[in-house]
Parts: C-alpha cells; structure tokens; sequence
C-alpha cells in the first residue's frame, strides 16, 4: 500500500507532503535516480532491487519475451519499463503508458495491477489501480483501464471506476481471481469498524461488479495490527490446483509489514467461510539483511514456467515508511511438502539471485 491513511495516523507529515508534490510534479532527486548496474554480480543473475524510482505497489509481469513492470507513482500517469531479463529492468527507461487529465480521478496514482482477461473486447491487458484527487489520500477509489490489442504498452482507454456500493466509497488495492469455471472476481481492501479489511465482489466484466462486495478477511492476529490493524494488497497465488492469497499486514509506515496467507478451501469466494487465514506471517522484515516493511507482493512466471517469482517491495531502513523509499524486490517462490507456498526471508541487495529458469543464454549479462 502507498499511503499514510489520515485515520491510521493524525495527519500527514511535511515531508511526505513536499515528496508527493514532486512526484506529482514529475520532478526527481537524486536517490530516486536508476542505479547504473551491480559491479561483480555474476553473468545470469542480478541484486536487487530490480527498481529503484516508483518501486512501491509492484506488479511484474512476463509477456511474449519481455518482463513489464509498473509501480505507485503518486502522480496522474502510468510509467512501464520493459526489459528481457529480470535484472535489466533496473536500468530500462520507463515510458507512459496512461495519463489522466479528469479532476476526480487525477492524481496519487498507487497499487497498479495488470492482468489478461477475457472482457467484452475479447483478450485485452486491464490496469487496475487506485487514484483520488490532488494531494488528498482519503478520496481514494478503484480504477480500471482497458489495453487496445495485445500490447502491454497499450494504448489505454480509461473504462470505469469500481463501485460496488453505489456510493464512492473509499477503496484501494484491487486485485482479480480468475475461477477455472470462468467466474471473475475483484479483491479489495477498506476501512470499516476500526480496521482495514478485504472484501470480495463478482464481476459482470473486469470494470462492472454485480453487485455489493463481501468481507472476506479482517485483522485478527497481533502481527496484522502493528501501527494499525491493516489487511490490504490481495493477490492470488494458483498453484497445483490450489487457490492462495497472499495479504499485506499491519501500517505500512512500520518496519513490521508483512505478507500473510489465505486459501480458498471451498468453491465461492465470495463466502468468507470458504477462505482460510494461516495463523502465522509469511514473509517480513529481515533486520540481518537490511531489509524492512516487506510486502504488497505480485507473482509472475519464470519463462519456461517451471518457477514462480514475486515482486515485492521493501525499504533499507527501519525508519523508511509509506514514500518513496521503497524499492521493488524480486524473488523466487519455492513450496513446502504440504503444497503450500514458501516465500523464504527477503534477501540482502548484494545477494546475487540468478536469473529466473528459462532465460536465454545470449540475454543473460
């Protein structure tokens, strides 16, 4: 998540409003500035981060060659950066993708997703997001935008906000579930009853829910309410027949965010009964390595499809919060005996990761 949520902490601090200025603004500093590569990092393989500049919120995807990243950027447009291999996105320019120019939907721009699905276009890339209006984070809603063909790039059409009450509730951090059955969901995330949640609607097409969501999870254990009682950044995770979702816990401006997991053990995600919450995070802030807030995670294949990766984000430090700061991360998935999922511990920035499994031998540095 990217925000400082003004009913989570009293108000918003100077800095943070002088950041999303420039941002807004298109400016740049000098620490958001793209390093020029890892000096000693063996052939076939990278450090991370994989991102520096808009690292927050990430997703990665693999499509037709090329990975495609997209990041919060506080701002009223949408920047990628396409690279063959993992590690080259650290160094790829970013273009624009989308930019908005509707007052009601302009600015602070977080929590990007991108997905193929089928709409009533036929196989189109949607790009769901959350944005608001100029430097106000509690007017925050749900997105959807709609790619012309088959490329990643676009160009994009602005298709609908989500609005599953009818009354312009704040709501952030949407997701997709894709059933086998083909049934389309979104997860999302909101603040009701003291805590944020996730909830679960059914959708008509990838911009157009059916009707009013449902809650689906809510903080229940201690390590979900470090700073705030926080679930939010649902992705889902299918594997082996199985259907995980994977959840960012407690206040993002804590060192202690973290990933959680959920299963849906039974056929109707919409029944909060259907899902089960694992008792114990997943996936938090290695102090040994550098590495704090760890979470609002993406997964994306390797490309043979033998291995799944995630995108994360993290900070360096344990005073970094909800800014600009965080930097995307990448890892490997493996799995337990049980099948369920084991995302390890976040690794150190001079740990050199090999490429992901499949990657040409001409494209590796």
């Amino acid at each position: 998540m990217t925000r400082i949520r003004t009913r989570a902490l009293p108000l918003l601090t100077a800095a943070l409003l002088a950041l999303v200025a420039l941002l807004q603004t298109g400016g740049a500093t000098a620490a958001q500035a793209e390093p020029a590569g890892s000096p000693g990092v063996r052939a076939g393989s990278f450090t991370n981060p994989v991102v520096t500049q808009n690292g927050a919120d990430p997703t990665v995807i693999r499509y037709a060659g090329y990975y495609y990243h997209l990041g919060t950027t506080w701002a009223s447009h949408w920047e990628m950066r396409r690279s063959p291999t993992l590690g080259g996105l650290k160094t790829a320019a970013p273009t624009t993708v989308y930019r908005e120019t509707v007052a009601s939907r302009c600015c602070n721009f977080w929590a990007p997703e991108l997905h193929r699905l089928n709409g009533p276009n036929g196989l189109r890339w949607y790009l769901t997001y959350s944005a608001g209006v100029s430097a106000n984070i509690d007017h925050q809603h749900v997105h959807v935008l709609e790619s012309a063909g088959s490329n990643p790039l676009g160009p994009y059409t602005y298709k609908g906000q989500v609005d599953p009450y009818g009354d312009n509730r704040w709501m952030i951090d949407s997701s997709y579930l894709s059933m086998p059955d083909g049934r389309l969901f979104m997860l999302y995330s909101f603040w009701e009853g003291g805590s944020q949640n996730l909830y679960a609607v059914r959708m008509s097409n990838p911009w157009t829910p059916t009707g009013a969501g449902v809650r689906i999870a809510t903080p229940s254990y201690a390590w979900e309410k470090s700073g705030s009682a926080v679930n939010e950044g649902p992705t889902i995770l299918q594997h082996g027949g199985r259907t995980f979702l994977t959840f960012s816990a407690s206040h993002c401006d804590t060192p202690d965010y973290k990933l959680g997991l959920m299963e849906l053990t039974g056929s109707d995600p919409l029944a909060a009964g259907a899902w089960k919450k694992y008792a114990s995070p997943v996936f938090q802030r290695n102090d040994a390595a550098g590495v704090y807030g760890p979470g609002h995670n993406f997964f994306f294949p390797s490309p043979d499809g033998k291995e799944v990766w995630m995108a994360y984000h993290a900070n360096a430090k344990a005073t970094d919060g909800c800014g600009g700061s965080r930097t995307t991360r990448a890892q490997k998935v493996n799995w337990n005996a049980d099948g369920t999922p084991d995302f390890g511990v976040p690794v150190s920035t001079s740990t050199a990761l090999a490429e992901p499994s499949g990657t040409p031998a001409a494209l590796r540095r």
